[in-house]
């Protein structure tokens, strides 16, 4: 049998566990056999009001520092956005040039 994708970030490692699968990757729960009508659309608003989605380019509106590292970000490096996740701080999951991967809060970018 196969198991299909995790709905939220496209993981291909869903298990089973019981009647519902799981992602290891974002730990979202899901049952198969429920229609997904509520399907949720995270969304993030950038430093001027725009709505951001996955694949958006940004640019870094303020110098940001990197957490436990000496390094900083200068204002106009540009990222691309590869999801959008739920939190408090770090909503965008961004391939930041020069950077790599890492997480950046939404208030911090502007939609380019």
């Amino acid at each position: 049998m196969s198991i299909p994708a995790c709905p939220k970030c496209n993981s291909e490692f869903a298990y089973q566990d019981q009647n519902n699968l799981v992602c290891p990757e974002c730990g979202h729960e899901w049952n198969p056999l429920e229609a997904n009508t509520d399907e949720e659309i995270l969304t993030a608003k950038d430093a001027n009001g725009t709505m951001l989605e996955a694949g958006d380019k940004v640019t870094v509106a303020k110098d940001l520092k990197v957490k436990g590292s000496s390094l900083v970000i200068k204002i106009g490096t540009k990222a691309l956005i590869r999801r959008i996740v739920e939190g408090k701080d770090h909503e965008l999951d961004c391939k930041v040039d020069g950077v790599g991967e890492m997480m950046v809060t939404a208030k911090f970018v502007k939609k380019s």
